[in-house]
């Protein structure tokens, strides 16, 4: 049997739901999908898994080897990464659990590295050929300006500095933030594209998605957008090296004159994928046929254009829950 490892799952409802059932169509339905998670019994998407595995911080100095324990005790030969904090780590062991026969669905740990520093990020844009916002002097700053961490995640101690009376010694002081010009909302537009890289790295499927409303660092409501960004993304990343499985780019449109700028790319799946699942770029699948039954992806844009997604809280509950702070 053939499993699955979602890791770091959390709320990861959707992205569990769909694995289960792409591997169950792949190996019927005795194939199972298992999850990890600081709580498991706190997760939502643990709880709707086929098994949720307590394990500790990424941080801890036998994380690693808690995650190949519950893979070679449950058959698990996919491992799918979730959250920012854990890829580089996974990917310097990528090595040591494919001599398992368990592939870690990671990028390597040179593209990690610029995905994770916002100022490599800028310079891969650039040599990618996209514009990025402006830098702006901390010491004479102009405004409004936007600040964000060098190293973050989940729109985290990020701030829309309007004036001066907004800026603070944290903001100036604080070596960790960049600070950049403003692009407003009125004149462009924000899009999140789910892209699909095989194992050569190949780019094989570009969704761009409009981010109408976002809630978390994550897409609230959003709408799929077959547009000029399509072939400009193809063209201009049709092969990063060390490039694996989803990865999520986001960009800012210039409507006036239809510039690119470039913000950042995460190295995973995003939190608003599910709107590219159900659009039709089924990435699950395509990692499944390639990394278990060892077939080629072909380069895909079947994907409905125009498919708005509209998400909102469902609730989950236990009965006799007994519950430990």
């Amino acid at each position: 049997m053939k499993n699955i490892l979602i890791c770091s799952a959390g709320r990861r409802v959707s992205l569990t739901t769909y694995f289960k059932k792409e591997i169950q169509a792949y190996q019927g339905h005795t194939a199972k999908v298992f999850t990890t998670d600081l709580y498991p019994n706190m997760s939502s998407a643990c709880l709707i898994s086929d098994g949720g595995f307590k394990v500790g911080r990424f941080a801890d100095h036998d994380y690693i080897d808690q995650i190949l324990l519950i893979c070679k005790d449950n058959d698990i030969q996919l491992i799918i990464p979730t959250i920012d904090t854990e890829l580089l780590l996974l990917a310097k062991n990528r090595e040591r659990f494919l001599k398992e026969g368990i592939h870690i669905i990671v990028s390597d740990v040179p593209f990690i590295t610029i995905c994770r520093d916002k100022r490599l990020m800028n310079q891969f844009f650039i040599e990618r050929g996209f514009k990025i916002p402006n830098t702006v002097d901390r010491h004479e700053p102009t405004f409004p300006l936007f600040i964000k961490p060098i190293n973050g995640s989940s729109s985290q101690n990020i701030f829309l500095i309007k004036d001066a009376s907004m800026l603070s010694d944290f903001h100036v002081k604080n070596e960790d933030l960049m600070f950049m010009e403003y692009l407003p909302t009125d004149r462009y537009e924000e899009y999140t594209v789910d892209l699909y890289y095989d194992k050569n790295s190949e780019l094989k499927c570009v969704v761009p998605r409009i981010r109408i409303a976002v809630r978390g660092g994550e897409t609230n409501k959003g709408i799929t957008c077959k547009n000029k960004l399509v072939k400009i993304v193809q063209d201009k990343l049709n092969i990063i090296e060390g490039a694996r499985g989803c990865l999520t780019l986001q960009v800012f449109l210039d409507k006036e004159s239809e510039d690119i700028y470039g913000i950042e790319i995460n190295p995973r799946f995003g939190g608003g994928y599910p709107l590219s699942y159900l659009a039709g770029a089924n990435y699950p699948a395509w990692i499944i046929q390639e990394y278990l039954e060892r077939k080629t992806i072909p380069w895909f844009n079947d994907w409905e254009d125009r498919l708005l997604l509209l998400r909102h809280d469902h609730e989950m509950v236990i009965h006799d829950f007994d519950y430990k702070s």
